[in-house]
């Protein structure tokens, strides 16, 4: 499956700093923004949704329990974590308390728009021969518009810069599993072996 998908624009007048953008809301109750973290140019990008609560407290990417997951399937995969750069779409984390806990809550379609041009700042930065989109999240902001993953899985879409995007599960999902989690766990690697192989030859 290909597709063109509409460009990502970087505006002109932006905030240098992460920590200084004030573009939604979810920057008030959150502890800090959460850029992305990789080699600068990577040939595969890896998206996520948000970070959580680990991530929030920490700054970095991916270091909580969804973290793990992702590192297991990665490392089953026989990619390197370090060789590929990771980040989400919206970087501050989103949140509702209960009591002293902090539980996730899904980005609205406008925190998701309003935190695009960061991705496309990491995008113009990485330079990425392949971008897996994880989660429905992550698709909609790479891809510009909402899609059906189980739809979409396993083929390339290609946007107007030539970046070809895949997409796959939030490795939370498998968190969530209590039937056939090592089947699930396995389609997610596999698809992430596929990522990593085509990257490798457009690189």
């Amino acid at each position: 499956m290909s597709s063109a998908t509409p460009n990502l624009v970087i505006p002109d007048q932006r905030p240098q700093r992460l920590q200084d953008c004030r573009r939604c809301e979810l920057w008030k109750p959150a502890t800090q923004g959460v850029p992305g973290e990789g080699p600068v140019p990577a040939a595969l990008m890896l998206v996520g949704e948000q970070p959580g609560n680990d991530e929030d407290l920490e700054g970095l990417p991916f270091v909580g329990p969804a973290g793990r997951m992702l590192n297991r399937a990665l490392e089953s995969a026989g990619i390197a974590r370090e060789q590929v750069f990771v980040t989400n779409a919206v970087k501050h984390f989103r949140f509702r308390k209960r009591g002293k806990k902090r539980i996730h809550q899904k980005p609205s379609v406008g925190q998701i728009e309003q935190c695009r041009w960061w991705l496309a700042r990491e995008l113009s930065e990485v330079e990425p021969a392949v971008v897996v989109a994880m989660g429905a999240t992550a698709a909609r902001s790479v891809l510009g518009e909402p899609v059906v993953i189980r739809e979409v899985r396993g083929h390339s879409i290609e946007t107007v810069e030539g970046v070809l995007v895949r997409v796959t599960i939030h490795p939370s999902y498998l968190l969530r599993l209590r039937d056939n989690r090592e089947r699930e766990f396995d389609r997610f690697t596999k698809d992430l072996r596929e990522a990593a192989g085509i990257a490798a030859d457009r690189a």
